[in-house]
C-alpha cells in the first residue's frame, strides 16, 4: 500500500535537505507500506526549486508540483491531495516544526480503521505567549460558533484516508479552511498528541493579513452565527428605539422632561452607525465570498507537475 506525504513549501531551503532526510529515516523504519513525497513549491524565491529539483534526482518517488504564483499554503495542500495516489494522505510542513517521527503514529490509527487522524498540538515550542492565545481563542470560537468540531489546541499535521480524499475533492470550496473542512466531512475520526518544535531555519509566512483571513474564511464558511446576530441585534435596537420613544412622548405629554441635547443625540447617531457600518461590513465578507465563488478562477495555477509528466 502507497502513502502519501503532501509538503506544502514556501522559501524552505534552510529546512528541506534536513527534512528529507528524516522522511527517508521514516520511510525506513516503517514496514509494509511505500510512499511518495508531494512537494507542492508555492512558487518560491529561493533555492527551494533547485533544492526539490536535486532531491527529485537522489529520490524516484519525490514528486514536484509548482505553482506558477503564490496562492498559499492551503491551496498548496489542496493541490497535493487533489495530485496524490496514495491509500492514503499526510499533510505535513517543511518548516520542521511538525516531526516527520510522528507519522508512523498516525498510520498505526488508520490501521484501526480511522479514515482521519489528527495530530494534536499539545505543547507549541517557540511561539509567544499572544501568538499561543490567539491561538486557543480561534479553536473555541470555531468550536463554539460553527457546527465543525476541532481539536481544541488544534492541528497541522494530519492523515486521511482515500475514501476522505475523494470526499474533499468534490467540495470545490475557495475560501474554507482545509482542516475544518475535513472535519466538516465525518467519517470515523482520532487523534494523537505530539509537540510542536520550535522553526528551526527561516520564519512564519503567516502574516496578521492571513491569519485575520483564515479567521473570516473559516467563519463565514462554516456558520450562519454572524447574521443571526445581526438580525437579533437589529430588532433589539429596534425595539430600544421605540420604547425610548414612547417614553420621551409620554413624559413630554405630561410636562416632565423637555426633549434636548445635542451631545445625547449625536452619541446615539455615532453609536448606531457604527453598528450598522460593522453589519454592512460582515455582510460584504459574504457577499465578496459569494462573488468570488461564481467567478470560477481557479484557486491555483500549476506550472510544474512531475506527478502527471511521469505517468
Amino acid at each position: 500500500m502507497l502513502i502519501s506525504v503532501v509538503l506544502p513549501a514556501y522559501n524552505e531551503e534552510g529546512n528541506l535537505p534536513i527534512l528529507f532526510k528524516r522522511l527517508v529515516t521514516m520511510a525506513e523504519q516503517v514496514k509494509h507500506y511505500g510512499f511518495e513525497f508531494v512537494f507542492v513549491d508555492d512558487c518560491s524565491t529561493d533555492g527551494t526549486p533547485a533544492i526539490l529539483a536535486q532531491l527529485k534526482v537522489q529520490e524516484p518517488q519525490v514528486h514536484i508540483i509548482r505553482f506558477a504564483r503564490n496562492c498559499g499554503s492551503h491551496a498548496a495542500v489542496e493541490a497535493g491531495l487533489k495530485f496524490c495516489r496514495g491509500d492514503a494522505a499526510i499533510v505535513l510542513a517543511t518548516d520542521l516544526q511538525d516531526p516527520p517521527e510522528v507519522i508512523p503514529r498516525l498510520i498505526e490509527q488508520w490501521q484501526k480503521g480511522f479514515k482521519t487522524v489528527w495530530a494534536v498540538r499539545e505543547k507549541r515550542e517557540g511561539e509567544s505567549f499572544i501568538k499561543l492565545t490567539c491561538s486557543k481563542l480561534f479553536y473555541f470560537l470555531m468550536n463554539i460558533l460553527t457546527d465543525v468540531s476541532l481539536p481544541a489546541t488544534g492541528s497541522d499535521m494530519f492523515l486521511i484516508d482515500r475514501a476522505v480524499i475523494e470526499a474533499f475533492r468534490d467540495t470545490p470550496e475557495k475560501n474554507s479552511e482545509i482542516g475544518m473542512l475535513i472535519a466538516w466531512l465525518g467519517f470515523s475520526q482520532t487523534q494523537i498528541m505530539y509537540v510542536k518544535e520550535a522553526r528551526y531555519s527561516g520564519h512564519s509566512k503567516w502574516t496578521f493579513s492571513n491569519l485575520l483571513k483564515l479567521f473570516f474564511d473559516s467563519l463565514i464558511s462554516f456558520s450562519y452565527v454572524p447574521l443571526r446576530f445581526m438580525s437579533i441585534m437589529g430588532a433589539v435596537i429596534a425595539l430600544i428605539g421605540l420604547f425610548y420613544g414612547l417614553g420621551v412622548l409620554i413624559l413630554s405629554l405630561r410636562g416632565i422632561v423637555t426633549v434636548e441635547g445635542w451631545s445625547s443625540l449625536m452619541i446615539v447617531v455615532l453609536l448606531l452607525g457604527g453598528f450598522q457600518m460593522a453589519m454592512m461590513g460582515m455582510l460584504g465578507e459574504y457577499l465578496w465570498r459569494t462573488y468570488d465563488e461564481t467567478r470560477k478562477r481557479p484557486k491555483y495555477v500549476i506550472e510544474k507537475n512531475t506527478l502527471l509528466e511521469d505517468k
